[in-house]
């Protein structure tokens, strides 16, 4: 009889994603400022649009980087926003606000389009990956620091079945990098941390180390881009881990 190694053990039985720069990116400003000025019927002559947009985006536009400087009338909600939607837009219409606008309604209507299912775009690879994984048999889930339930935005870009579970910082009470946050993931999954990978964008997802998990960092791309989570499929095909 011949006896034959048996085949390596895939080195990840679990995926977590970040939201926001990882799996989605927000609408391209331009658009951002345009439908929301149309949803608060408001006008903006198209040479106050780049100037409108440029101290948007220096205030610290919701689902891009973090700004730079917080009003200081909502710098302790800031803290706070991604535990409380309320506090969450507070914080962010204050931001917006800050930013010199031609008409008080529109803070508000930028602030909405965070919950337009056209208001982020999925990068180019995102779907392909997902349906990839699931075709290997491997778990996923969505792990954020957000303010408000992502689940129908998932659904109407047709990624929800392609997810087992969904972690919310607003629903848990703890965010991103506390260690429990990704332990709470695995568990929903039934996966173990030191064979489940995390992939985002920024020191917060990073955070998983300490849980005991892999992760991928992967810098931020252009709206609707492929974003190179190709890099995770990679991953899985190594036949062992470092310990």
């Amino acid at each position: 009889m011949v006896m034959t190694d048996p085949a390596p053990r895939p080195p990840f039985g679990a995926v977590l994603f970040d939201f926001s720069r990882t799996l989605f990116t927000v609408e391209d400003s331009l658009t951002w400022v345009q439908k929301g000025a149309a949803a608060a019927g408001v006008t903006i002559p198209p040479g106050e649009q780049e100037p409108l947009i440029e101290r948007l985006i220096t205030a610290g536009r919701p689902g891009g980087p973090a700004p730079l400087a917080i009003p200081a009338a909502v710098a302790e909600v800031y803290e706070r926003r991604d535990l409380f939607p309320t506090d969450h837009r507070l914080a962010y219409e204050t931001i917006i606000s800050s930013a010199g606008l031609p008409h008080p309604a529109l803070a508000r209507a930028l602030y909405e389009r965070l919950f337009a299912s056209d208001g982020w775009v999925p990068y180019a690879d995102a779907l392909p990956v997902l349906r990839a994984l699931r075709r290997r048999g491997i778990r996923t889930g969505v792990v954020s620091n957000i303010g408000w339930d992502l689940r129908p935005l998932f659904t109407a870009h047709g990624m929800a079945d392609l997810v087992d579970a969904f972690v919310f910082s607003f629903e848990v009470g703890m965010v991103k990098p506390d260690p429990e946050i990704f332990v709470l993931a695995c568990d929903k999954l039934g996966a173990e941390p030191a064979r489940t990978l995390m992939v985002g964008d920024e020191s917060t997802d990073a955070g998983a180390v300490d849980a005991g998990l892999h992760t991928l960092l992967i810098p931020p791309s252009p709206p609707g881009s492929v974003h190179g989570l190709a890099a995770v499929l990679g991953l899985l095909d190594a036949p062992t881990l470092q310990e």
